[in-house]
């Protein structure tokens, strides 16, 4: 499979790749005389069709469900992942399992290589589940517009062991529009209402003002340059686990108790910025992988990342909104950690500041607790991020070029050329960031590392899961219209 197939069938929909379905099945995981059924997985999952209110409206959205009705997995590190999935909609799906490191043929990227589901098929799945952390898992089509998405949590024996409660927050923006449609508005604009604009050079920037929302030149990306683009799409609403702070989720938690928010930044297009208010919270993990502690009240996580924040409720007890800041704009959505008995305020959706923009400052900060072994780069690739926002395309230069063999030492150095930011996310591997903006540092180890406009990073991985792995950016709309490269195996047949 090539980039270019990747990008076409992505841009047109899961509907139109029923195709792929005819393709032979991955025999890793398919049914057949030598793998047991996928009736007999220990856990079973089935993405199928739900109904949620938004605004006082009824959506018809998509999930990923256990036979009771919960969503996504909580496994324990060391086990094997063990599940059969169900496709209970009427179009052809796929789920890929962020932040977990399978063999490639059960990543579930779409032909790269499995086949879609087709409508009522089961799929067996069956590998290592791996260490601990917060991850999640998600179409890799356009569905994951329309809340195909789930918590994918695996918890250590220490993790069981503690003596706190454990929160998991599912962020996402939502849309009464197709995301077929938001596509098609966002390549519409910009062909035919945004002053033409190559993001990829400097030149002509100063001055320019964009047309889309969160893009003033109040927000000035870098001195002398136009504003750097925030936001595609104003969303009809931004969630935290399906809700709004029209009807937040309250959560019960004791006085004086301990807190592990697990968040997920399932969103397609939007950043976010974790306020935890009157809590000081202990960053302790960021995309599953720990991380020397960094306390704060504010956190920011890009599309594709999770944060794992640490928090010690005050003995007399009370209501503790968690916030989830849009990026350069308004709205917030979120949860509210409540005691018994305590008087809960109505919050509004919109508040009178704008979330921040994000940037590397804590990037900058961050330690791993489990860093890679030292040894040289046996490869380096240097990979330029780049955008036209007139005919609204992106891509990576460089991109070609990544080819590697079993047991390198492998670094990428990415510098982000466009005036968006793009959170980068590697599949099958984790990586380490050691080079942000020029500077060598012992950075954290994760799989989603955000550029904002004009930086850099290096990140370093050993090349020790064969296949041919899409390295992207989590931004749906940017991965749709060319933001994607491949990490190839050499030998790969």
């Amino acid at each position: 499979m090539n980039r270019r197939d990747f990008l076409n069938g992505l841009m047109v929909g899961a509907a139109a790749l029923v195709t792929s379905a005819a393709l032979r099945p991955i025999r890793t995981f398919a049914q057949d005389a030598q793998t047991p059924s996928a009736q007999e997985a220990s856990s079973i999952l089935s993405v199928g069709y739900r109904t949620i209110d938004v605004k006082g409206r009824s959506a018809r959205v998509f999930g990923v469900l256990q036979p009771d009705g919960t969503p996504g997995l909580t496994l324990d590190a060391g086990t094997e992942f063990d599940v059969g999935l169900v496709n209970a909609i009427n179009e052809p799906t796929l789920i890929h399992w962020h932040g977990l490191t399978p063999p490639w043929a059960t990543d579930g990227v779409p032909d790269n290589p499995a086949a879609l589901l087709t409508p009522s098929e089961t799929r067996r799945y069956a590998f290592p589940v791996g260490t601990g952390g917060t991850h999640w898992m998600h179409a890799h089509t356009l569905q994951e517009q329309n809340l195909l998405a789930a918590p994918l949590i695996v918890r250590t024996a220490d993790d069981k062991r503690r003596d706190e409660q454990e929160v998991v927050v599912l962020l996402h923006d939502f849309s009464f529009l197709p995301a077929e449609e938001l596509l098609a508005t966002l390549q519409g604009s910009a062909a035919h209402g945004a002053m033409p604009m190559n993001h990829g050079s400097m030149q002509g920037m100063a001055g320019m003002q964009h047309m889309m929302s969160g893009k003033d030149l109040s927000d000035m990306g870098m001195s002398g340059m136009a504003a750097m683009d925030l936001n595609d799409i104003d969303y009809d609403a931004y969630l935290a686990n399906d809700r709004t702070f029209d009807d937040p989720e309250i959560v019960r938690v004791e006085k004086g108790g301990r807190i592990r928010l697990r968040i997920i930044n399932g969103a397609t297009a939007t950043a976010f910025t974790i306020d935890t208010g009157r809590l000081s919270g202990e960053l302790i993990a960021v995309d599953g992988q720990g991380v020397q502690p960094v306390t704060g009240t504010s956190f920011p996580i890009a599309m594709g990342q999770r944060l794992d924040i640490r928090l010690n409720l005050p003995k007399e007890g009370g209501a503790f909104p968690i916030l989830a800041l849009r990026e350069g704009a308004t709205e917030r959505t979120g949860v509210v950690l409540a005691t018994g008995g305590a008087a809960i305020r109505k919050i509004a959706v919109e508040g009178d500041a704008k979330g921040p923009v994000l940037g590397l400052d804590l990037e900058q900060r961050l330690r791993p607790i489990s860093p890679l072994a030292a040894r040289p780069a046996d490869r380096r690739f240097q990979l330029s991020l780049t955008g036209d926002m007139a005919a609204y395309t992106w891509g990576i230069n460089g991109a070609d070029s990544l080819v590697v063999k079993r047991g390198e030492r492998i670094e990428i150095a990415i510098a982000n050329m466009s005036m968006m930011a793009h959170p980068m996310h590697l599949h099958g591997h984790h990586f380490q960031v050691i080079d942000i903006n020029g500077i060598p540092v012992a950075g954290a180890v994760r799989d989603t590392v955000l550029l904002p406009p004009m930086a850099s990073v290096i990140l370093a991985f050993d090349a020790d899961n064969p296949g041919h792995w899409p390295l992207h950016c989590h931004h749906l709309y940017h991965m749709a219209t060319g933001m994607m490269a491949f990490v190839t195996y050499d030998g790969l047949g």
